[in-house]
């Protein structure tokens, strides 16, 4: 794949000025994706907020992104040029609000603040991807829609793989914007919320042969995200045997003494020293007051900081045995997410620092953190990775979700610069 020469020349410093009179039209656009809601458990909403999606990718870049459809689940795609992904961008539009949730939490603005069910995890972030995408083609030569139209011309979505544009009145041919942003390939998925599972093979496969992946997650207080834990997820069902609580229950074979028993076993499995939490969240068995229980079951979270440590849980919660005889132990579930280790962050890191030092905004900060993102495959592939570039705020998950707004404009630059130093030598 020969590099983008359209990016070799960028003036880096102009990329936050751009992005800050940017500003009022990507507000917009954060207000539009948040107004339509997609949790990630309704497959025909998320459908929908794909679609609204594209059409906004479209209207801000002149490329129209694949929708694909796998297992019900609607994911986008946009790539540059015909070559395999150098940078890629991680995204969802996926989130964990039930319909009816903007009938009491509508997008607003004030004092600064950005609200809306979504707006830090991950709405803000997400277009965030797209208007860097779009300050890159413009620095480029490349002509970009106009944002006060919401049609594109005919054809446009072609443009991702095409060939040249016509001169447009330039003073040379103007760069397509395959030929601009060639190697570049923007993912917004629809499950994330629920552990991405139609989508992990999709961002493993389009990261593969990447040199940098960049995850569009909120912050961590402001700060990037350099390693996050593993996670696994498990439903561990007892079975037993039901008989008369009152009239013979010496003939029943308690699931839930046994599934008690299963459950401080399975959290004695922790390891404070390794930071390894495992945790029995929701559980639930038997049918009636007089009736001994026939089955019980238990959830269980389980956060790692290495394969090995996830690899020990694993094995042990594979492993469990009952203690009452007659009983069964079904296991379902299994590691979701690989850790994500700071070994994969740190160059991607080091260069941001740079960069921001280079377009003149305040350098950022690095933290771990135990949450997980889709980040997590491509980092547990060994590709490099950088998480949390996405909004400033705080609650993600809660009623007081919000972003500041603030920051959009220089994390939008930084981002911007961060795909251009990717794409070049």
């Amino acid at each position: 794949m020969t590099q983008p020469a359209a990016l070799a020349d960028l003036d880096r410093s102009a990329l936050v000025a751009a992005a800050q009179d940017s500003l009022p039209q990507m507000l917009a656009d954060i207000e539009r994706v948040i107004s339509i809601e997609t949790p990630s458990d309704d497959q025909e909403a998320v459908a929908r907020g794909a679609a609204d999606f594209a059409a906004l990718i479209e209207e801000r870049l002149g490329v129209a992104p694949e929708s694909l459809v796998i297992d019900g689940t609607t994911h986008l795609r946009l790539r540059f040029g015909d070559g395999p992904a150098r940078v890629v961008l991680v995204n969802h539009q996926d989130t964990v609000w039930p319909h009816g949730t903007l009938e009491r939490l509508p997008f607003s603005t004030e004092d600064g603040i950005l609200r809306g069910p979504g707006s830090f995890d991950m709405l803000t972030g997400a277009i965030m991807s797209v208007w860097a995408t779009r300050l890159l083609l413009a620095a480029a030569g490349v002509p970009v829609p106009d944002t006060e139209s919401t049609t594109t011309a005919s054809g446009a979505g072609a443009a991702a793989t095409g060939g040249a544009s016509a001169d447009a009145g330039a003073s040379g041919p103007v760069p397509s914007p395959a030929e601009a942003l060639a190697g570049l390939s923007i993912l917004v998925t629809g499950d994330e919320e629920i552990g991405s599972v139609t989508s992990s093979d999709l961002i493993r496969a389009e990261a593969k042969e990447a040199r940098a992946v960049f995850v569009m997650e909120a912050s961590a207080d402001g700060a990037l995200k350099l390693s996050r834990k593993g996670t696994s997820m498990y439903t561990i069902l007892v079975h037993g045997k039901a008989a008369h609580a009152g009239l013979e229950p010496e003939k029943g074979i308690h699931a839930g003494l046994e599934l008690a028993h299963q459950m401080q076993v399975v959290a004695g499995l922790a390891d404070p020293a390794e930071q390894t939490t495992v945790t029995p969240t929701k559980f639930s068995g038997g049918t009636t007051t007089n009736t001994v229980p026939a089955l019980g079951q238990f959830d269980v979270d389980v956060r790692a900081l290495t394969a090995e440590e996830q690899q020990r849980v694993d094995d042990a919660i594979r492993g469990l045995t009952p203690s009452i005889d007659g009983t069964r132990i079904e296991v379902r579930g299994g590691i979701n997410r690989p850790p994500f280790e700071k070994e994969m962050s740190a160059a991607l890191f080091d260069r941001a620092v740079a960069l921001a030092a280079e377009i003149g905004i305040e350098e950022p900060r690095g933290v771990p953190v135990g949450g997980a993102s889709d980040g997590n495959f491509t980092a547990g592939d060994g590709v490099p990775t950088l998480d949390g570039l996405g909004a400033v705020g705080d609650g993600a998950h809660a009623e007081h979700e919000h972003a500041i707004i603030e920051h959009i404009p220089p994390r939008t630059a930084l981002l911007a610069a961060l795909v251009a130093d990717g794409l070049t030598d």
